[in-house]
């Protein structure tokens, strides 16, 4: 039996901790939650460190971190149902007037967003900034929960990270030939899902927080007439845990603006990203006049208003942002 030397914790923690924001990113987008993305990636260093003395160096630091991250994820969705928005159970609803129906108590699993700030690279190198929020794009993050888990890994580790298609079969235990085929056929899953990509406004952009400024304004203000200034002719709006959404504009406001806005001082918000898109932190009013935490609302914004809202009515995201779960007045 072959021993090996008892590992260097310091340097264990020198060579792997430089990857875990984007072993974070990687395990997110395989299973669609922050949360259970965090605890994977905790599994993998773990799995890590166990095997550290015996890596020798036979292939990249990255690569090998990549190997377990992805067959702990694999492992984990073995077990688990796959994380859906409202959008992807079925088609916009068109059935009588009628306030937005919760989906019961754990029928669904959620899709989930990612803070910005648990990934962003340390570096702040603006081409890799770009990259990573286009690769975490929420519409992006939902489609590829649709892909098989293997055919889903495939297409992560090739055209996002930019494996070569010999390394990806290292990291899956398989040929290249399986790997250029599960690539095939994810693509071709992916274009039927969203077969035209939006053309989309980066956070950063001036027009894109204006129009997450008129948004939050609208909700402060209980005021529909300024959701006619930013939202888009098509706009969408759905959310967690509502199976119902809505399609078009006009809809939309009418959900919001009936159900929804309440008076003005009922909401508060804070601006902030997600999914490398504008977002804001969500509280509401209770009957104690206090402001509570009530979830976290992402939007899509394009060159001619914004295309879709998804709300993550959860109160508990707000502390995974890094917000109190109240405001004093």
């Amino acid at each position: 039996m072959t021993s090996h030397p008892a590992p260097d914790r310091d340097q264990f923690t020198v060579e792997t901790e430089r990857f875990r924001r984007e072993l974070l990113a990687h395990c997110y987008r395989m299973v669609g939650s922050a949360h259970d993305a965090e605890d994977l990636v905790q599994e993998t260093y773990l799995r890590a460190w166990r095997s550290y003395s015996g890596f020798e160096g036979r292939a990249s630091i990255r690569s090998w971190l990549y190997t377990i991250a992805t067959n702990v994820c694999l492992k984990a969705l073995q077990r688990r149902r796959i994380r859906v928005l409202p959008s992807g159970l079925a088609g916009p609803y068109d059935g009588p007037d009628r306030a937005p129906s919760p989906v019961a108590a754990g029928e669904v699993s959620w899709l989930e967003p990612l803070p910005d700030t648990w990934i962003a690279p340390l570096d702040g190198d603006p081409a890799a900034i770009v990259v990573e929020r286009e690769s975490l794009r929420l519409a992006l993050i939902a489609s590829l929960q649709h892909l098989p888990a293997r055919q889903r890994a495939i297409l992560i580790l090739r055209e996002v990270l930019e494996f070569s298609a010999a390394e990806t079969a290292e990291i899956l235990g398989t040929t290249t030939a399986a790997i250029k085929s599960g690539l095939q056929r994810a693509r071709a899953r992916l274009d039927e899902l969203e077969p035209e990509p939006e053309k989309l406004l980066e956070p950063t952009d001036q027009r894109a927080r204006a129009l997450l400024d008129g948004y939050i304004a609208a909700f402060e203000r209980s005021d529909a007439s300024l959701l006619e200034q930013v939202l888009r002719i098509d706009a969408t709006l759905e959310a967690t845990p509502f199976g119902d959404w809505q399609s078009g504009r006009a809809m939309c406001i009418h959900i919001l603006d009936t159900y929804v806005l309440g008076a003005p001082g009922d909401w508060r918000m804070i601006a902030t990203t997600a999914n490398g898109q504008p977002a804001a932190i969500v509280y509401h009013r209770d009957t104690a006049d206090t402001l509570r935490a009530d979830g976290v609302v992402l939007l899509v914004p394009t060159p001619t208003g914004i295309s879709r809202i998804t709300k993550f009515h959860n109160p508990a995201l707000v502390a995974t942002f890094g917000f109190p779960d109240a405001l004093v007045r």
